[in-house]
């Protein structure tokens, strides 16, 4: 090996650890601002969910939900459990963006294909699902915590009496780490991927049509750029994009991806809050997958488990598009 080429390949191996390291700081700082701006819908979407196997309903839908959260628990209500999805999303997104973009240079490699060549949908779809599966495992432990404490305000049943002085009801909860430890005494370190199977099908196909619907609207803003300035194909990239046509694009990603795959949330959330909400008899084997699925769909059929579609399509959305605005724009700016 010539001194070239070894100074070739120590740069190329710096120029992937800043590119990993930029992918884990971007993604990180859009998954923090998106969550704190959509955790009362997630809080309401999760309490939608765990109620479907439940004998007698207490919300009516997300704005009854929400509007109990708020009258009995106030603007803490509406976070309980923030400090939980604050990090997991850090973990999500940094690891999605991260693994995505590993994904694609594998891909290009198999394939012969430069750095600068693109990939088809099909191939960032398969990058993409790649990347959610990884993330699942990161993800499983974390969403388990936030859903213990987006339901702990229902076993105690304040959404259905008098409101209680708020000092009195705050002391009987437990906080995230309480309840972490709690599981693993329980059912030890394995018990914190309770609910693995729904996340691991909702991270992998969700994140196939988040990325995939992302890069579709935005080759066609890209497209359409190219057109009115009768450029050449594949003369601009995202980075020429504005911050509608970004947001746009992100938008239209957080819709796929709740649309695609969502009665695997609901199965999820139904699994990860029975402990809460309908405790097992002793000797009970614990709930599958199939099983919570099939007693969702024999309660309420389809409706069951598209439990919470609508408030949380109406938080993706926006939620989405900050996520793509900043992981972007940062990406535009320092990458």
């Amino acid at each position: 090996m010539t001194i070239q080429e070894g100074t070739a390949m120590h740069e190329a191996a710096s120029n992937d650890a800043l590119r990993a390291l930029k992918d884990v700081a971007f993604g990180s700082a859009a998954g923090m601002a998106s969550k704190v701006l959509e955790h009362p819908f997630d809080l309401t979407k999760v309490r939608l969910q765990a109620q479907v196997l439940d004998s007698n309903k207490r919300f009516k839908g997300p704005i009854d939900c929400l509007t109990k959260t708020w009258t009995n628990e106030g603007i803490r209500g509406l976070y309980r459990g923030l400090p939980a999805p604050v990090v997991g999303a850090m973990a999500e997104n940094a690891s999605l963006f991260l693994c995505y973009n590993q994904l694609q240079s594998l891909i290009r490699g198999a394939n012969g294909l430069s750095s600068s060549q693109p990939l088809t949908l099909g191939q960032l779809a398969l990058a993409a699902g790649g990347a959610g599966a990884v993330a699942s495992f990161l993800l499983t432990p974390i969403e388990l915590v936030k859903c213990k404490m987006q339901v702990q305000m229902l076993t105690t049943g304040s959404l259905l009496t008098a409101p209680a002085p708020a000092s009195a009801k705050i002391k009987t909860l437990q906080g995230p780490f309480s309840i972490l430890f709690s599981v693993i005494r329980t059912n030890g370190l394995r018990g914190l991927w309770l609910g693995q199977t729904g996340t691991l099908l909702r991270e992998s196909g969700g994140s196939a049509a988040w990325f995939t619907m992302n890069e579709f609207v935005s080759s066609l803003f890209i497209r359409r750029r190219e057109r009115l300035a009768s450029l050449p194909p594949h003369s601009l990239s995202k980075k020429d994009l504005g911050a509608l046509e970004l947001g746009l694009a992100g938008a239209c990603a957080g819709i796929a991806y709740n649309v695609s795959l969502f009665p695997a949330d609901s199965v999820k959330s139904a699994i990860q809050t029975e402990e809460e909400l309908r405790p097992r008899k002793p000797g009970q084997p614990r709930p599958t997958f199939f099983g919570t699925f099939m007693s969702m769909y024999r309660a309420q059929g389809l409706r069951g488990l598209y439990a919470g579609l609508g408030v949380t399509v109406a938080r993706s959305a926006p939620s989405s598009a900050m996520i793509f605005l900043i992981y972007d724009g940062l990406n535009k700016r320092f990458g």
